[in-house]
Protein backbone atom coordinates (compact mmCIF):
# COMPACT_ATOMS: atom_id res chain seq x y z
CA UNK A 1 0.00 0.00 0.00
CA UNK A 2 1.24 3.46 -0.87
CA UNK A 3 1.34 6.26 1.70
CA UNK A 4 0.14 9.82 1.20
CA UNK A 5 1.02 12.03 4.17
CA UNK A 6 -1.41 14.78 5.08
CA UNK A 7 0.25 18.00 6.19
CA UNK A 8 -3.00 19.41 7.60
CA UNK A 9 -2.05 19.10 11.27
CA UNK A 10 1.70 19.52 10.84
CA UNK A 11 3.06 22.34 12.99
CA UNK A 12 5.39 23.61 10.25
CA UNK A 13 4.09 22.39 6.91
CA UNK A 14 6.97 23.59 4.75
CA UNK A 15 9.61 22.14 7.09
CA UNK A 16 7.67 18.90 7.39
CA UNK A 17 7.47 18.63 3.60
CA UNK A 18 11.24 19.13 3.39
CA UNK A 19 11.89 16.39 5.95
CA UNK A 20 9.55 14.01 4.13
CA UNK A 21 11.56 14.47 0.93
CA UNK A 22 13.98 11.92 2.40
CA UNK A 23 11.29 9.47 3.49
CA UNK A 24 9.80 6.38 1.91
CA UNK A 25 6.34 7.91 1.40
CA UNK A 26 4.72 8.25 -2.02
CA UNK A 27 2.74 11.50 -1.94
CA UNK A 28 1.97 14.61 0.10
CA UNK A 29 -1.76 14.96 0.71
CA UNK A 30 -3.07 18.53 0.58
CA UNK A 31 -6.56 19.21 2.00
CA UNK A 32 -7.87 22.46 0.54
CA UNK A 33 -11.03 23.65 2.34
CA UNK A 34 -13.23 26.57 1.36
CA UNK A 35 -15.04 27.15 4.67
CA UNK A 36 -18.36 26.33 2.95
CA UNK A 37 -18.34 22.67 1.94
CA UNK A 38 -16.77 22.13 5.37
CA UNK A 39 -16.67 24.65 8.20
CA UNK A 40 -12.89 25.01 8.22
CA UNK A 41 -10.93 27.03 5.68
CA UNK A 42 -7.32 26.05 5.07
CA UNK A 43 -4.40 26.25 2.64
CA UNK A 44 -3.85 29.34 0.55
CA UNK A 45 -2.81 28.81 -3.05
CA UNK A 46 0.51 30.44 -2.20
CA UNK A 47 1.17 27.79 0.44
CA UNK A 48 0.33 24.96 -1.97
CA UNK A 49 2.56 26.59 -4.58
CA UNK A 50 5.43 26.74 -2.09
CA UNK A 51 5.00 23.10 -1.04
CA UNK A 52 4.88 22.07 -4.70
CA UNK A 53 8.13 23.90 -5.41
CA UNK A 54 10.13 22.31 -2.57
CA UNK A 55 8.65 18.80 -2.48
CA UNK A 56 10.33 15.80 -4.07
CA UNK A 57 6.99 14.01 -3.68
CA UNK A 58 4.01 14.42 -5.97
CA UNK A 59 1.02 16.24 -4.49
CA UNK A 60 -2.26 14.44 -3.84
CA UNK A 61 -4.84 17.25 -3.84
CA UNK A 62 -8.16 16.86 -2.01
CA UNK A 63 -10.61 19.71 -2.61
CA UNK A 64 -13.29 20.14 0.03
CA UNK A 65 -14.93 23.01 -1.80
CA UNK A 66 -18.31 23.83 -3.29
CA UNK A 67 -16.70 25.40 -6.37
CA UNK A 68 -13.64 23.23 -7.10
CA UNK A 69 -13.18 24.64 -10.61
CA UNK A 70 -11.79 27.86 -9.09
CA UNK A 71 -9.00 25.86 -7.48
CA UNK A 72 -8.49 23.44 -10.36
CA UNK A 73 -7.84 26.27 -12.81
CA UNK A 74 -4.86 27.39 -10.68
CA UNK A 75 -3.63 23.98 -9.56
CA UNK A 76 -3.21 22.70 -13.12
CA UNK A 77 -0.51 25.34 -13.59
CA UNK A 78 1.71 23.73 -10.93
CA UNK A 79 4.32 21.19 -12.05
CA UNK A 80 4.11 18.67 -9.23
CA UNK A 81 0.45 17.57 -9.08
CA UNK A 82 -0.28 13.84 -9.22
CA UNK A 83 -4.06 14.03 -8.89
CA UNK A 84 -6.89 16.41 -8.09
CA UNK A 85 -9.86 15.01 -6.20
CA UNK A 86 -13.15 16.78 -5.56
CA UNK A 87 -16.32 15.68 -3.76
CA UNK A 88 -19.25 13.89 -5.34
CA UNK A 89 -21.66 15.67 -2.99
CA UNK A 90 -21.25 19.14 -4.52
CA UNK A 91 -23.97 20.61 -6.71
CA UNK A 92 -21.88 20.82 -9.85
CA UNK A 93 -21.51 19.21 -13.29
CA UNK A 94 -19.20 16.35 -12.29
CA UNK A 95 -18.42 15.35 -15.87
CA UNK A 96 -17.32 18.89 -16.71
CA UNK A 97 -14.97 18.92 -13.71
CA UNK A 98 -13.50 15.54 -14.67
CA UNK A 99 -12.78 16.87 -18.16
CA UNK A 100 -11.17 20.03 -16.77
CA UNK A 101 -8.72 17.95 -14.72
CA UNK A 102 -7.97 15.22 -17.23
CA UNK A 103 -7.47 17.45 -20.26
CA UNK A 104 -4.47 18.81 -18.40
CA UNK A 105 -2.86 15.35 -18.08
CA UNK A 106 -3.60 15.13 -14.34
CA UNK A 107 -5.31 12.16 -12.69
CA UNK A 108 -8.85 12.88 -11.52
CA UNK A 109 -10.43 11.55 -8.36
CA UNK A 110 -13.85 11.69 -6.74
CA UNK A 111 -14.16 11.76 -2.95
CA UNK A 112 -17.18 10.52 -1.00
CA UNK A 113 -18.27 11.12 2.57
CA UNK A 114 -18.87 8.19 4.94
CA UNK A 115 -22.67 8.34 4.51
CA UNK A 116 -22.79 8.78 0.71
CA UNK A 117 -24.42 5.98 -1.31
CA UNK A 118 -21.69 4.35 -3.37
CA UNK A 119 -24.13 3.72 -6.25
CA UNK A 120 -23.87 7.44 -7.04
CA UNK A 121 -20.32 6.76 -8.28
CA UNK A 122 -21.48 4.48 -11.11
CA UNK A 123 -21.93 7.13 -13.86
CA UNK A 124 -18.28 8.18 -13.52
CA UNK A 125 -16.40 4.89 -13.18
CA UNK A 126 -15.25 4.85 -16.81
CA UNK A 127 -13.94 8.42 -16.57
CA UNK A 128 -12.03 8.74 -13.29
CA UNK A 129 -8.68 7.45 -12.04
CA UNK A 130 -9.24 7.42 -8.29
CA UNK A 131 -11.88 7.22 -5.58
CA UNK A 132 -11.11 8.78 -2.20
CA UNK A 133 -13.13 7.07 0.52
CA UNK A 134 -13.47 9.27 3.57
CA UNK A 135 -13.21 7.10 6.68
CA UNK A 136 -14.03 10.12 8.85
CA UNK A 137 -16.30 13.09 8.23
CA UNK A 138 -14.36 15.65 6.16
CA UNK A 139 -13.16 18.95 7.54
CA UNK A 140 -10.77 18.25 10.41
CA UNK A 141 -7.70 16.14 11.09
CA UNK A 142 -7.06 13.88 14.07
CA UNK A 143 -10.42 12.05 14.02
CA UNK A 144 -10.96 8.34 14.69
CA UNK A 145 -11.82 6.04 11.80
CA UNK A 146 -15.57 5.35 11.55
CA UNK A 147 -15.92 1.53 11.74
CA UNK A 148 -18.76 1.33 9.18
CA UNK A 149 -16.46 2.71 6.49
CA UNK A 150 -14.36 -0.48 6.56
CA UNK A 151 -17.17 -2.34 4.79
CA UNK A 152 -17.53 0.60 2.41
CA UNK A 153 -13.95 0.11 1.23
CA UNK A 154 -14.75 -3.55 0.51
CA UNK A 155 -17.99 -2.68 -1.32
CA UNK A 156 -16.32 -0.06 -3.49
CA UNK A 157 -13.50 -2.47 -4.33
CA UNK A 158 -16.18 -4.82 -5.71
CA UNK A 159 -17.94 -1.96 -7.50
CA UNK A 160 -14.80 -0.97 -9.44
CA UNK A 161 -13.40 -4.45 -10.10
CA UNK A 162 -13.80 -3.98 -13.87
CA UNK A 163 -12.16 -0.54 -13.91
CA UNK A 164 -8.54 0.57 -13.44
CA UNK A 165 -9.47 2.79 -10.50
CA UNK A 166 -7.19 3.47 -7.53
CA UNK A 167 -8.85 3.35 -4.10
CA UNK A 168 -7.59 5.78 -1.48
CA UNK A 169 -8.70 5.97 2.16
CA UNK A 170 -8.49 9.06 4.34
CA UNK A 171 -9.18 9.51 8.03
CA UNK A 172 -8.04 7.99 11.29
CA UNK A 173 -5.35 5.82 9.72
CA UNK A 174 -2.61 4.52 12.02
CA UNK A 175 -0.55 1.35 12.35
CA UNK A 176 -3.61 -0.58 13.59
CA UNK A 177 -6.45 0.78 11.42
CA UNK A 178 -4.39 0.50 8.23
CA UNK A 179 -4.83 -3.28 8.54
CA UNK A 180 -8.61 -2.82 8.31
CA UNK A 181 -8.49 -0.98 4.97
CA UNK A 182 -5.91 -3.07 3.15
CA UNK A 183 -8.16 -3.36 0.08
CA UNK A 184 -7.27 0.25 -0.69
CA UNK A 185 -4.18 1.11 -2.75
CA UNK A 186 -3.30 4.38 -0.99
CA UNK A 187 -3.69 5.35 2.67
CA UNK A 188 -3.72 8.99 3.70
CA UNK A 189 -2.02 9.36 7.07
CA UNK A 190 -1.73 12.62 8.96
CA UNK A 191 -1.41 13.08 12.71
CA UNK A 192 -0.04 9.58 13.31
CA UNK A 193 3.07 10.66 11.37
CA UNK A 194 3.29 14.44 11.55
CA UNK A 195 2.57 14.75 15.29
CA UNK A 196 5.38 12.34 16.20
CA UNK A 197 8.98 13.31 16.97
CA UNK A 198 10.31 10.56 14.70
CA UNK A 199 8.23 10.62 11.52
CA UNK A 200 10.46 8.06 9.80
CA UNK A 201 9.82 5.55 12.59
CA UNK A 202 6.07 5.99 12.19
CA UNK A 203 6.35 5.56 8.41
CA UNK A 204 8.29 2.32 8.93
CA UNK A 205 5.59 1.08 11.33
CA UNK A 206 2.95 1.61 8.65
CA UNK A 207 5.06 -0.01 5.93
CA UNK A 208 5.49 -3.12 8.08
Amino acid sequence: MELSVSLLNAKERIETAKILNDSDINYLHIDIMDGKFVSNKDYSFEEVEKISSISAKKLDIHLMANEPEKYIERLILLPNINNITFHLEINKDINKLITLVKENKIKCGIAIKPDTDIKKLKPYLDKIDLILIMTVNPGAGGQKLIPSTIKKVHDIRKLVEDYPIILEVDGGINNETIKEVKEASIAVVGSYITKHDNMFERINNLKE
